[in-house]
């Protein structure tokens, strides 16, 4: 019997660094950012169906199904193979929504992961980073199985890094969200229009946690943090707290700070303000599982 459901554990993400590079004339901010894969999921569930389409979210409130990546990723699988007609996704909610943890990308990859495996002619990696890059910048990266990669452009270019070494992060939610938008838009008021862009990051620079350190510069960091005062402070907190990493992840709102393994994670949690929740990064991109 053929497998007939796919379950996938979607993986958030974390950029350890982001910056904003050149803007495109139609709007768009090139970036250049390093992304880590760490084990805070959803689970991500996908039936194929004959004709029926629908979507059930558990956990947290996502909006209508119709916009949601996980939803939106496999009608474009259906549109560019020609298969499914139509789909049952259920999504178990962990990844907070809208704090720059890759939440909705990461089960925008699931799904098109969860798809390709069912089936019964897959498309090349090639061909499902392709439909990925039409569904966000960085639906690209969480579609893929690599747990470090450095990205440019819309994050459609994207190379692999050498796997690091398994950290305790510690992830602070502060209690709001940051719109994406408003924050490219007071990174766009608060810069000449003739900056230069940032010194592009090489590769042996980010072969260790050590030499990576000074690379991890968030060029929304300052804007959003002029807003929200608190952000310099959590930061400094986690500082103290022993993270030699500590920073904003996308355009916010979610900080995190990377601690030895073996942290007493209760302790510094308890010592933070917001909710603080502790993961790890990891080493392996969880694999689809295939239920009969």
């Amino acid at each position: 019997m053929s497998a007939k459901v796919a379950r996938v554990a979607a993986q958030a993400k974390l950029n350890l660094g982001l910056r904003i590079l050149a803007r495109e004339r139609g709007g768009y901010h090139e970036i250049e950012t390093l992304f880590a894969r760490i084990a805070l999921a959803d689970t991500v569930t996908i039936r194929p169906r004959d004709e029926e389409r629908s979507l059930v979210v558990h956990g947290l409130e996502t909006g209508p199904s119709e916009q949601n990546l996980a939803y939106r990723a496999a009608c474009a699988y259906g549109d560019a193979t020609g298969w499914p007609r139509g789909f049952e996704i259920g999504i178990e909610k962990r990844i907070p929504v809208g704090g720059g943890l890759g939440g909705g990308s990461a089960d925008a990859g699931a799904v098109l992961r969860g798809l390709n495996a069912l089936a019964a002619k897959p498309v090349s990696e090639a061909e499902l980073l392709r439909i990925a890059m039409t569904l966000g910048a960085d639906v690209p990266y969480l579609t893929s199985t690599e747990p470090f990669a450095l990205a440019w452009g819309r994050g459609e270019r994207m190379l692999a890094l050498p796997t690091l070494p398994e950290r305790t992060v510690i992830l602070v939610l502060p209690g709001f969200n940051i719109s994406t938008a408003d924050a490219y838009a007071w990174v766009a008021e608060s810069r000449p229009a003739d900056v230069p862009s940032p010194r592009l990051v090489t590769v042996p620079e980010l072969t260790s946690w050590e030499t990576l350190q000074p690379h991890v510069v968030n060029d929304f960091e300052p804007v959003v943090t002029e807003l929200h005062p608190e952000i310099a402070t959590i930061i400094a907190q986690l500082r103290l707290a022993g993270a030699s990493i500590a920073g904003m992840s996308g355009s916010g709102s979610t900080l995190f700070g990377v601690v030895p393994l073996f942290s007493d994670t209760a302790k510094l949690t308890s010592e933070l303000p917001g909710t603080a929740v502790p993961t790890r990064t990891v080493t392996r991109v969880s694999g689809v599982e295939l239920v009969e």
